[in-house]
């Protein structure tokens, strides 16, 4: 009985990592939301005076088989995992800047691992869009990113001549979501935490085997 039990509680512990890999891929109640394509994405981007709702979308690539085109849009927020046109929306958190007009920038730039504002280099200037009014609170803008690198969104709110008013979202195109990982890591991971479970039961059995006696051996 005791060894029953033990084998039991092992392969339930050893299903695990399985179930656990399930659920990443999609097959549990709750899909993933580590690849960013979720309806509810909770992309907060703050300074000292401002705070918007983020969002990025990258135009489906004509090679796309989707029945649906715009299914295919999915919301980023600043991990972009490929270049395109890509379109970006900012609900504006703040109510008061509603009535100040919003200018949009988007530049290429440089690291240059200083303090911020002097921790990156501008390259070039990718898109630009003079300032207007947001009544509503949904600042849009649209570009064409040509490849991938580090960029910088800038919401130019009023005339921008403080630094806090060039409210600044940083991006990496090019780079995965945090937290995603292929399906087949996934699954490569799951089955071996479970082969590796299976070798433990196994081996810890053999070993509470009783030896067979040896000849001359009293029963």
């Amino acid at each position: 009985m005791t060894r029953f039990s033990f084998s039991l509680t092992a392969a339930l512990l050893a299903a695990l990592p399985l179930l656990s890999g399930c659920d990443k891929l999609g097959f549990g109640a709750k899909q993933s939301n580590a690849l960013g394509n979720r309806p509810d994405l909770d992309c907060i981007i703050a300074n000292d005076f401002y705070a918007v709702h983020f969002s990025a979308y990258i135009q489906p690539e004509k090679t796309d088989n989707a029945a649906d085109a715009k299914a295919a849009f999915v919301p980023f927020c600043q991990q972009i995992p490929r270049a395109g046109k890509m379109f970006f929306t900012a609900d504006l958190i703040d109510r008061d800047i509603r009535a100040t007009p919003i200018g949009v920038k988007l530049v290429e730039v440089e690291k240059t691992g200083q303090q911020p504002p002097n921790d990156i280099r501008e390259i070039r200037t990718v898109a630009e869009f003079p300032a207007k009014l947001y009544p509503r609170g949904a600042v849009e803008a649209q570009a064409d990113v040509d490849k991938t690198g580090d960029y910088v969104l800038y919401f130019l709110i009023g005339d921008a001549i403080e630094e806090d008013d060039k409210f600044r979202v940083p991006l990496e195109v090019g780079v995965a979501p945090a937290g995603a990982q292929p399906p087949l890591v996934l699954i490569g991971g799951s089955v071996g935490g479970l082969l590796l479970a299976g070798f433990g039961v196994w081996f810890f059995l053999r070993k509470r085997k009783p030896s067979p006696p040896s000849e001359g051996q009293e029963n």
